[in-house]
């Protein structure tokens, strides 16, 4: 005759089945609070761009101009209240160092709008347009930026060209700020997704 185990033993076991499965499903779901390692990129990048926005004395060099402005604001000189309301329209150089006379790589083309009143911040939608012999194609950004930080990261949304369906980081960081006129900044571009 077979043994029989004691109800009281097969009960228990069953719950511990559970209670382990259970665990192992929960930690499962909720990433176990352990940071994953970061993908190494499969490309790295750093270009400057010069920003030069129209005061209405400039028009020769400016690359850039105010397009919007709210009721109290006009559209050569940026708004009080932290430029809030101010919308801008780009198309600046990229340089390979931080020279604004050095050769053009391509353009940083696009929009910068000033979203709060509190604080001196802007939100940024622009391509990097390549067309040299190193590079052919474009890169897209978007992404808040909180210029009082001493670097901003923004999102590379996708691509073209040699770019095909990029994806990845870009930090920007302030590179020089001559009044409110010109501006210039260093992006440093990782990319995660390379095709």
């Amino acid at each position: 005759m077979e043994a029989k185990a004691p109800s009281s033993t097969l009960l228990a076991l069953s719950f511990l089945l559970l209670f382990i499965s259970f665990l192992s499903h929960s930690q499962a779901s909720h990433g176990n609070h352990i940071r994953k390692p970061r993908p190494k990129p499969c490309k790295e990048m750093v270009f400057y761009f010069h920003d030069i926005i129209y005061n209405g004395r400039n028009m020769k060099n400016a690359t850039s101009a105010i397009v919007g402005a709210p009721a109290w604001g006009n559209m050569t000189i940026l708004s009080g209240m932290n430029h809030f309301g101010d919308v801008v329209v780009f198309d600046d150089p990229i340089t390979l160092d931080n020279n604004l006379h050095s050769p053009a790589v391509g353009r940083a083309q696009g929009i910068y709008l000033y979203d709060k009143k509190e604080i001196f911040t802007s939100w940024l939608a622009f391509s990097f347009v390549f067309n040299s012999t190193e590079h052919v194609g474009t890169l897209t950004f978007a992404g808040a930026d909180p210029l009082m930080n001493k670097t901003r990261d923004v999102s590379v949304v996708g691509g073209t060209g040699d770019f095909f369906m990029a994806r990845g980081v870009a930090t920007l960081m302030t590179d020089a700020f001559e009044g409110e006129v010109y501006f210039r900044l260093r992006v440093d571009i990782k990319l995660y997704e390379c095709w």
